[in-house]
């Protein structure tokens, strides 16, 4: 399991126990559960901050 795998599961299971239910729950789940995507792509070096931010690798 990479980096990426590993943030999107912890992502999930953390925003679903924070949530307890509910359509605010998944809400909140599917939130914590992207970070936590973003978060493993940054590890896994398939995603820069700057491509985030909107800043060119230029500057």
């Amino acid at each position: 399991m990479n980096w990426t795998q590993t943030g999107l599961l912890a992502g999930l299971i953390l925003g679903a126990t924070a949530a307890l239910g509910g359509f605010t729950g998944f809400l909140i789940a599917l939130l914590v559960g992207a970070l936590g995507l973003v978060v493993g792509r940054l590890l896994d070096g398939e995603l820069e901050i700057g491509d985030i931010l909107g800043r060119g690798r230029d500057r």
